[in-house]
């Protein structure tokens, strides 16, 4: 039996450092649902929320402090 964590954790899309700049909507949302594009500051916090949609998107291991 899976931990609320883990059910949590299903509902971010999770963003490797390669792919940055992260931007919403994303590459895997279909184009009836979309919303105008928005990039997401990810590397200071290592998450970020989409301001239209809400999508929760995070940076694969977490913050990184410094950069740019």
């Amino acid at each position: 039996m899976g931990s609320p964590t883990s059910a949590a954790a299903a509902d971010v899309v999770l963003i490797d450092p390669k792919e940055l700049p992260a931007f919403c909507p994303n590459k895997a949302m279909p184009l009836w649902s979309s919303h105008p594009r928005v990039f997401l500051e990810l590397e200071s916090t290592g998450e970020a929320s989409c301001p239209y949609c809400g999508t929760r998107y995070a940076l694969a291991g977490g913050a990184r402090p410094g950069a740019h």
